[in-house]
């Protein structure tokens, strides 16, 4: 599983999330209503930032489609493999996306536990009525 964060410009607090399947091959970014994260930003080119899912190494890649740039620690790139916790800037004063990779393994399941202590009270029992008459 994937999830992209948009994070604050200025704080690197989250704005927003989304988050893909394995299943999903391919999650295009950029400011085209087409895209699966649209990002309204004058900088971000219609189709800015490709991630593909390669299924031969279970891993996700990076390239950069904007006229713009895309930037991972000020420097400029074109093509990487995601590391989980990057942070890439669209444009170099663009927004900033924090890639998060989560193995579907390790990911937090409920557990339902039954109820070990007694109800207190018995609940079956309609309570008598304290009115006075």
């Amino acid at each position: 599983m994937i999830t992209l964060t948009l994070l604050h410009p200025s704080q690197s607090t989250p704005l927003q999330h989304w988050q893909f399947d394995n299943d999903q091959s391919t999650i295009l970014i950029g400011r085209a209503l087409d895209n699966h994260v649209v990002l309204y930003s004058a900088v971000v080119s219609r189709r800015h930032l490709e991630i593909r899912h390669n299924n031969d190494h279970d891993d996700w890649e990076l390239e950069n489609l904007g006229a713009n740039g895309t930037f991972l620690n000020g420097k400029p790139l074109e093509k990487t493999v995601v590391v989980d916790g990057m942070v890439v800037r669209l444009a170099a004063s663009g927004p900033q996306i924090q890639i998060r990779l989560i193995n579907e393994d390790e990911q937090p399941k409920l557990i339902l536990k039954p109820l070990e202590a007694p109800l207190v009270g018995d609940q079956t029992q309609p309570e008598k009525d304290t009115i006075a008459s």
